[in-house]
């Protein structure tokens, strides 16, 4: 992660450009050895994970919800330290980062109901949408504060990684609200049509990913649109945000969001859930925030990604059990 040195201006931040694979054609099969590698590859051994996963994924919808969530509960204990065993360690680092007053005991403990919360994310993807018809299990609270803004302007909704994050779409679908997010599809070909599947039928529409969605989102929200992000994220093991005290930077979504709300006058709505018991949710929706005027296009940048950050950054403090991105590393400046 760049972060950037007391004295010296935000640099400018690099786009990522998200690019598909494309299918070899069968000739390749018959072709020269690094033809026939790309072939064998697509065609064959990653078809055998495909079928793993639809598998897998079928099969926990012959689950009940409740089955199936209590399932993952067992299953991110187990397969976590078995087969990530580096996840372990760098969630035990970022623990005593962020909780330097409390025991290892106390800290192994919070990395152990993160586990559990992990376990039990991987396994609702495949029945999340059963909550369509089960609204009883989420519980809102000021939902109005979401709701209102979205039927004045645009909106740029902010959710955090935490509880289940896929029951936002399914929150606002009863309302008739159906934001666009970037969508970068996850590796697999099974594991794609999957995830594209559950969240469309969610309620999600989908933005090209990476520097490509960055027009249509802007477009959209100059024509009072609705947006979804998250401005919680890690990038190949490094958390880019909260800032956790670092300062400002513009490798993620806090400057994103900024820029985003500064260019097309959105406010910026936060929301996250904390798990209840088993599936069941505790919504809560944080009130608008509307940046505050500023002189020149930018001049307000580093203080639009900490007046974001404050909002964002203490409700994760306060539930690392249910954190996603625990398990990666915090950066120092």
């Amino acid at each position: 992660m760049a972060t950037e040195p007391a004295g010296k201006p935000l640099s400018k931040r690099k786009a990522e450009v998200f690019t598909e694979i494309e299918a070899p054609p069968l000739s390749h099969f018959f072709g020269n050895a690094e033809q026939r590698k790309q072939a064998n590859r697509y065609w064959i051994k990653d078809n055998i994970g495909n079928a793993f996963d639809l598998l897998v994924h079928f099969g926990l919808k012959l689950m009940t919800m409740d089955g199936c969530s209590n399932f993952g509960a067992k299953l991110g204990p187990f397969a976590i330290p078995k087969f990530n065993k580096s996840a372990i360690k760098r969630g035990r680092a970022t623990l005593a980062r962020l909780l330097p007053e409390k025991t290892q005991a106390e800290r192994d403990a919070i990395l152990q109901e993160n586990l559990k919360s992990q376990g039990r994310i991987m396994t609702e993807f495949s029945v999340i949408n059963r909550l369509l018809g089960d609204m009883d299990r989420i519980t809102l609270h000021d939902f109005h504060r979401l709701i209102e803004p979205t039927r004045q302007g645009p909106v740029i909704i902010v959710g955090m990684h935490l509880g289940n994050w896929e029951i936002g779409p399914t929150i606002l679908h009863k309302d008739g609200v159906r934001p666009y997010a970037n969508y970068i599809p996850p590796k697999g070909r099974a594991k794609a049509w999957i995830s594209a599947k559950v969240r469309r039928k969610g309620g999600l529409n989908f933005l090209p990913p990476g520097a490509q969605g960055t027009r249509p989102s802007v477009k959209l929200l100059k024509e009072g649109g609705v947006i979804s992000m998250f401005c919680d994220e890690a990038v190949a093991g490094k958390i880019r945000g909260p800032l956790f005290g670092r300062k400002p930077h513009l490798e993620g979504n806090l400057a994103v969001a900024v820029r985003l709300a500064r260019m097309t006058g959105a406010k910026i709505c936060p929301w996250y859930n904390i798990r209840g018991e088993g599936f069941r949710f505790d919504a809560y929706f944080l009130p608008a925030i509307e940046l505050p005027p500023e002189d020149k296009p930018g001049a307000r940048l580093m203080d639009d990604i900490l007046l974001l950050n404050s909002v964002i950054e203490p409700v994760i403090r306060a539930n690392l059990d249910q954190w996603y991105f625990l398990d990666n590393t915090l950066p120092t400046d």
